[in-house]
């Protein structure tokens, strides 16, 4: 059931956005990501290996995380769009002059419309409410896969082997 509506739902055309996400990730000065509860694990997860990519990315909301500012990228999960701390992130990292990514099931959510880039993963309202997949687990799964495949496209952007990743894995594997 899951991997069927998964297929479905990454089979989208996207290259556009997906090579723009890329264009920004890789030209900034550093990278922050951010998002709530599920969401916010798919984003932790996609700034970790990031971090293995050897770019400067920090989560939004660690008491370590520096600020914001022009020139930087931000990337948000938020699959209604509609999160008031993911909005007020995305306003804010446009105010300062960052390039906001975000990652919704609603383009034109407020979060969509503070984006410069939208990687719309639209999972149908009533497959997602089946006991199956409840509460999201569709868009957060999409999203792990579809930022998994952002990170081989940013890897391949950079030059970057597997090997250089392990040499900047937390636990030197």
């Amino acid at each position: 059931y899951l991997l069927e509506n998964l297929a479905r739902i990454l089979a989208v055309e996207r290259s556009k956005e997906i090579g723009e996400s890329v264009d920004i990730l890789t030209s900034a000065k550093k990278l922050f990501v951010y998002g709530v509860g599920r969401s916010g694990l798919a984003a932790r997860a996609f700034a970790m290996r990031m971090v293995q990519l050897g770019i400067d990315c920090y989560f939004i909301g660690e008491t370590i995380t520096p600020v914001v500012s022009d020139g930087d990228a931000v990337l948000i999960v938020s699959n209604t769009g509609s999160t008031m701390s993911a909005i007020q992130v995305a306003n804010i990292a446009r105010r300062v002059g960052a390039k906001v990514i975000s990652v919704t099931g609603h383009r034109t959510s407020k979060l969509g419309h503070a984006s410069n880039v939208v990687l719309l993963i639209h999972a149908d309202e009533a497959i997602a409410q089946a006991r199956l997949a409840p509460l999201g687990t569709l868009f957060e799964d999409a999203t792990v896969l579809l930022l998994d495949g952002l990170v081989a496209q940013v890897m391949e952007r950079l030059g970057q082997t597997e090997a250089d990743m392990r040499g900047r894995h937390a636990i030197m594997v």
